[in-house]
């Protein structure tokens, strides 16, 4: 019989620097044959064309499926079973899968698929790593306001608080099996160590925590953990073991397509604008800067925006301007594309 092959998860809030981590491990894989599963919350693949435009040889483009426009947690059934399938029936087989969940999935219903008998046969969790953004946590983007919530109740009595960004984050730890903790560099020594014995107080079992930033970890310490997470779920609690499950609809995500810019700082400076006023999540997408042969690849979290040149628009490509905006439920749709597209 052949050997299962490992399966490494790599779960994360939305910008904690989950494609930075996977590719910096195609590009140190040192010959080990990888596969990817790429899942989106959103119907624009920018995760997918990131790493499928990295080159890696360890990783060739047909060894990439992504999954857009849904999240893995609640289609394992329908989309995640069978891009397994096609990927174990390639010549030659991969030696290691990983798989990059949404930032707005909970790994362990996803976990749990491999106890399916037709997946246990073939597959195996080797690990499930929880990518974290430390910035973002140390800014208090996961925790309550107790004076808000407070004034809330007053207005309200029978308000039944819940947190929707707080309850997938520590999901995504509580299934855990290694823990990075990404943008490290942004926090002080003393900060960064109140958010490592947090997280390691919220966990009910020892899980490894490791600091880094441009996720860069070397693989050999995030694959090869042979935690068969499947065979451990008792262990891995969720606030919604008992409940009707993951409820997507408390976020909202949109597209807005953009006219090509000869001003990409002024269109930064817009964004992070519209971030603190709408309390946007997530922005991320591809640019067309006029005159420029290369595209502009655009990352948001919160007020952070980012921008890098990532490659040159290929020849037969049409250049286009797509932003992928994602918030809690009721964020101003209408009002974040009025003020991009003026």
């Amino acid at each position: 019989m052949l050997a299962k092959v490992p399966v490494t998860i790599v779960t994360g809030f939305l910008g904690a620097g989950k494609t930075t981590l996977i590719r910096h491990i195609l590009a140190h894989a040192h010959g080990r044959r990888l596969a990817l599963i790429i899942n989106e919350f959103g119907d624009v693949g920018v995760d997918g064309d990131i790493l499928k435009s990295c080159g890696a040889e360890t990783c060739p483009a047909d060894n990439i499926v992504e999954l857009a426009n849904g999240c893995i947690c609640c289609t394992v059934a329908d989309d995640f079973a069978p891009a397994v399938t096609a990927l174990l029936a390639r010549e030659p087989r991969p030696e290691h899968i990983i798989i990059e969940t949404s930032g707005l999935a909970l790994p362990k219903p996803l976990v749990k698929a491999f106890d399916w008998p037709e997946l246990r046969a073939k597959l195996t969790v080797d690990g499930v790593i929880a990518v974290v953004d430390a910035a973002a946590v140390a800014a208090g983007r996961f925790a309550d306001d107790p004076a808000k919530i407070a004034l809330q109740r007053q207005a309200d009595p029978s308000l039944d608080h819940e947190n929707p960004l707080e309850e997938v984050y520590e999901d995504q730890l509580l299934c855990a099996d290694m823990v990075v903790l990404n943008k490290s560099d942004l926090l002080r020594p003393a900060e960064l160590s109140r958010i490592r014995a947090d997280i390691a107080k919220s966990i009910p079992r020892a899980v490894k925590i490791v600091e880094t930033r441009e996720g860069r970890v070397d693989p050999n310490v995030l694959l090869g953990l042979n935690s068969a997470a499947e065979d451990d779920l008792a262990h891995r609690p969720s606030h919604h073991d008992t409940g009707d499950g993951h409820d997507h609809d408390d976020f909202d995500t949109f597209v807005v397509e953009l006219p090509a810019t000869d001003d990409p700082a002024g269109l930064m400076a817009r964004l992070g604008a519209l971030a603190q006023t709408h309390d946007i999540l997530r922005l991320k997408g591809f640019i067309d800067v006029a005159g420029k042969p290369m595209r502009l690849l655009v990352q948001g979290v919160g007020q952070r925006i980012r921008r890098d040149f990532d490659r040159p628009w290929a020849p037969e490509e049409t250049r286009r301007s797509r932003l992928v905006v994602i918030g809690e439920k009721g964020v101003d749709r209408r009002a974040i594309v009025a003020a991009l597209t003026l």
